[in-house]
């Protein structure tokens, strides 16, 4: 299995970041890439909430999601949107953080909602939260290309093992990890999470990242594939482009073979701090 990612540095215009993805997928399709994956808000990336409601729309009347469709119909190849910002109709005004799967025919075939919200203060300076501007989702999902079953998680999702744990044991062969990782947690965290990952599930994991200076914020890059015994096959480093990559899915099985840790799972009672009971 060919996959491709594209790095990005997406702006806060959502038709300049359409350009951008369509050479993307051009240039993937080119090079004989079947699955093709973009980074977390491929579509906008900006810390302005009142330019977010400006820009951005409902799924359903988003013109640069329905360009997208129509670009992966044309070349006949599935294209992951790691996310996409989008408006929804809920009372607060939240927005949805949310990676589709389109399908060869341009169908939508899956849709995930980021479900962990990036509520953190990474240094004096630097503070994200989230969840003032997006709501989280409540649902997983696989997506069984016929190749190969992709689970589809999302950026700071990828510091929670049980959801990656549950989507290998359902199924999942491939996980996807589309992000927008910040330059001080991505130095210190990014590859080894993602290396853990692979090797807790046997899976691929795939990454496709945003890189550099946006309006606002900076992003990691390093945009990675990883193997199912945790070998990195792919880093983009911190450039803007696409790369592909071959995949062997029968590593998936050998992996799981070797160290079957998913059905080992026993049950077991959950800790409980008890005071310090002195003798008498």
């Amino acid at each position: 299995m060919r996959v491709a990612l594209i790095q990005m540095n997406s702006s806060q215009w959502p038709d300049e970041n359409l350009a951008t993805l369509r050479d993307g997928i051009k240039t993937a399709t080119a090079d004989g890439a079947t699955l093709i994956c973009t980074p977390e808000v491929s579509n906008c990336v900006s810390m302005s909430r009142s330019h977010q409601r400006d820009v951005l729309a409902l799924e359903e009347d988003d013109t640069v999601l329905r360009q997208l469709q129509q670009a992966a119909d044309a070349h006949g190849v599935w294209l992951l949107l790691g996310s996409m910002a989008f408006k929804t109709a809920d009372p607060d005004g939240r927005f949805a953080n949310r990676s589709l799967m389109i399908s060869p025919s341009g169908k939508i075939a899956g849709r995930y909602d980021k479900i962990h919200m990036f509520d953190v203060q990474v240094t004096e300076t630097e503070m994200y939260r989230e969840s003032d501007g997006y709501r989280p989702g409540e649902g997983t999902c696989l997506v069984d290309t016929g190749a190969a079953t992709i689970g589809m998680t999302i950026c700071y999702d990828l510091r929670f093992p049980h959801l990656y744990r549950s989507l290998a044991q359902a199924g999942a062969s491939i996980i996807a990890v589309p992000s927008a990782f910040s330059p001080v947690t991505g130095e210190a965290h990014w590859h080894a999470l993602l290396r853990a990952r692979a090797i807790e599930t046997g899976c691929f994991i795939i990454a496709p990242a945003q890189t550099g200076q946006h309006e606002g914020r900076r992003t990691y890059g390093h945009s990675l594939v990883v193997a199912p015994w945790g070998e990195v096959l792919l880093d983009m480093g911190n450039e803007r482009g696409t790369a592909c990559v071959d995949l062997d899915l029968s590593e998936v099985a050998k992996a799981r073979q070797r160290v079957p840790s998913l059905s080992h799972d026993r049950e077991f009672t959950a800790p409980i701090l008890r005071p310090h009971e002195r003798g008498t």
